[in-house]
């Protein structure tokens, strides 16, 4: 199989060179253009990820963002699961519905050689590379052109892989289009971490989510109770309840009732 290296950032090709002024300018404006596109992306996705906190919402979020922004084929997330030995297919652009899926890596020859290699796999002409064997015709019948795997990794070793498949007719990833991935792929693998540390961490504690709801609806009543108290604490009155009508005491209790269901909602808002 033709594996090619994807070109760090410095390989990249520099803006063409031109006479015409008109030209440069143009050539300029257009690559800031795409530069802004690609940072409107980084910050959409980074609001995303920052608001999830399972990691399958993470994956979904950037297999939806890389597949739109480029028209793949295929954009898909893999993550491996080292106590087990297998590889587990958990989001994907074009069917949203997958969640977890054990897939045979010997079907996935470049899939494997990220994972193992912790490298970037850049096939540029999928439909010709005799490594892949029988998925040569099925790639021909879907117009596939090329393959890139970038691998998720952490502290040197892959966690998982960002999978792009590009159609024929479409433009094929470009050196800083891969450089890009690449820069998703590290905020993808923290982003994980930190996903995975919350989970162990609410685990720890007992209850997972439950237990996070429930801690926020104390801070959320506490909250209330101590503004309800500041605002009440400068006007004068008595704290005798037995001086309160039975009547008065009633609408407290609904009060109470209220107020606890406001807390709660805003617990699960947040």
């Amino acid at each position: 199989m033709t594996f090619s290296p994807a070109p760090s950032s410095s390989s990249s090709p520099g803006p063409t060179h031109s006479s015409d002024p008109v030209e440069r300018l143009q050539a300029r404006v257009e690559e800031l253009e795409l530069e802004r596109k690609r940072l409107i992306g980084l910050v959409d996705l980074l609001r995303d990820v920052g608001n999830a906190t399972h990691y399958l919402d993470i994956v979904q979020a950037v297999a939806r963002r890389l597949g739109a922004s480029f028209g793949l084929d295929r954009c898909s997330v893999f993550l491996t699961e080292r106590s087990a030995g297998t590889v587990h297919l958990v989001a994907s652009y074009e069917d949203p519905s997958i969640r977890n899926h054990i897939v045979d890596v010997s079907r996935y020859p470049e899939l494997k050689r990220a994972l193992d290699t912790g490298e970037v796999v850049n096939i540029p002409d999928a439909t010709h590379d005799p490594a892949l064997g029988p998925l040569l015709m099925n790639f021909s019948s879907r117009k596939i052109r090329s393959i890139t795997v970038v691998p998720l990794t952490w502290r040197g070793s892959a966690i998982g892989a960002i999978f792009l498949r590009t159609f024929r007719e479409g433009a094929e990833l470009a050196p800083e289009d891969i450089e890009y991935c690449r820069t998703i792929a590290d905020l993808t693998s923290r982003a994980l971490r930190s996903a995975h540390r919350l989970e162990r961490l609410l685990t720890r504690r007992g209850g997972g989510t439950v237990a996070l709801t429930q801690d926020r609806e104390r801070a959320a009543m506490l909250s209330f109770i101590r503004r309800m108290l500041v605002a009440f604490g400068d006007r004068a009155g008595t704290w005798d309840e037995g001086l309160l009508a039975r009547a008065s005491a009633t609408e407290l209790d609904r009060l109470v009732g209220v107020a606890l269901t406001v807390v709660s909602q805003e617990a699960q808002a947040r």
